[in-house]
C-alpha cells in the first residue's frame, strides 16, 4: 500500500486506515523502531503493574511509602472469637 506524507503541525506523517490499525491490534501508541531507512511500527499495549518497582523504589527514596490507613487488622481479630 502507498501512502502520501501529510504536515502535521510542524511534523509530518501518514494516515492510517481504520481497517490497517484494527488488523494489527493498534489502539492509542505504537513502538517506532527504525531498521536501516526502515520505520517499523508495532502496537504498544502497556503490560499491567508495568513500571510499579521503579515507582515503589522511587516512593521509598523520597519517604512517600507510608500507609495511608491503618494496619491494624491483626490487632483487631485478636478479640474476635472462631
Amino acid at each position: 500500500m502507498r501512502a502520501n506524507i501529510i504536515k502535521i503541525g510542524n511534523s509530518q506523517g501518514i494516515r492510517i486506515p481504520k481497517t490497517i490499525l484494527r488488523q494489527c491490534d493498534i489502539q492509542n501508541e505504537v513502538d517506532i523502531e527504525i531498521k536501516g531507512k526502515i520505520i517499523m511500527l508495532k502496537p504498544f499495549h502497556k503490560k499491567a503493574r508495568e513500571g510499579w518497582t521503579e515507582a515503589f523504589k522511587l516512593m521509598k527514596k523520597n519517604k512517600e511509602d507510608k500507609l495511608l490507613i491503618n494496619d491494624d487488622l491483626d490487632l483487631q481479630m485478636e478479640n474476635w472469637k472462631w
